[in-house]
């Protein structure tokens, strides 16, 4: 399956609220290109409310969207940042939590013999 993402930035008028429209597929291979957006976002206009737009997207990782909320809410680049919403299709299919960061997949731990 191609797993391709597109997105579209709608700013409003007075400049406080940004949205971010996401189409496509998010992945936990490709999440990862929407840091610079929101880093972006957040420079271009503080304080701005973000609203991560991904119900229109045709197929949604649990775990992608696990590890978007996790790099978020991490962001330090901006002092005071505005609030980031993200906005979820319904049903997202069931899923293990995305790891923390420098830990090991517990398929990655010895056994004693």
């Amino acid at each position: 399956m191609d797993h391709k993402l597109s997105v579209l930035v709608q700013i409003d008028l007075d400049g406080r609220y940004v949205r971010l429209v996401v189409t496509g597929c998010l992945t936990e291979a490709n999440q990862h290109v929407l840091y610079p957006l929101v880093r972006r976002v957040r420079t271009l206009v503080p304080p701005v409310t973000i609203s991560i737009d991904l119900t229109g997207a045709g197929h949604v990782e649990a775990i992608a969207v696990d590890l978007l909320r996790w790099a978020v809410d991490h962001e330090e680049t901006v002092a005071g940042p505005g609030p980031v919403q993200l906005l979820l299709p319904g049903g997202l299919p069931g899923h293990r939590h995305a790891p923390r960061p420098g830990s090991r997949p517990l398929g990655s731990i010895g056994r004693a013999a």
